[in-house]
């Protein structure tokens, strides 16, 4: 099993940035697939980036694409989500979250079934 812990969430302003970071603990962190999703105020929630157990493929959200990047550090056991010229939009509470899988390499890990969540972080976005 593995318990994804989320930190890094504040209040920016439009334009700005911020780098999330969720460190997952246990030995077993390479064989889980990771994800980023949010929920926002009223909203249901929603996928926003997803990584491989590799890193070598990732996925994201049409309204995030170009603007936030996932990766990896499996030596620190540890998923960023650095997300740039951040909108009004973006104001969510995000979640890290794990999905296991024996493949270590695939092209679509959006589509796993993410089951091990973190408690989220508060992202705001206004001026």
């Amino acid at each position: 099993q593995v318990q994804p812990v989320e930190s890094g969430g504040g209040l920016v302003q439009p334009g700005g940035s911020l780098r999330l970071t969720c460190a997952a603990s246990g030995r077993t962190f390479t064989s889980y697939a990771m994800g980023w999703f949010r929920q926002g105020p009223g909203k249901e929630r929603e996928f926003v980036a997803a990584i491989d157990r590799s890193g070598a493929n990732t996925n994201y959200a049409e309204s995030v694409k170009g603007r936030f990047t996932i990766s990896r550090d499996n030596g620190k056991n540890t998923v960023y989500l650095q997300m740039n010229n951040l909108k009004p939009e973006d104001t969510a509470v995000y979640y890290c979250a794990a999905a296991f899988t024996t493949a270590s390499a695939l092209l679509n890990p959006r589509n796993l079934r993410y089951d091990n969540w973190g408690q989220g972080t508060q992202v705001t976005i206004s001026s």
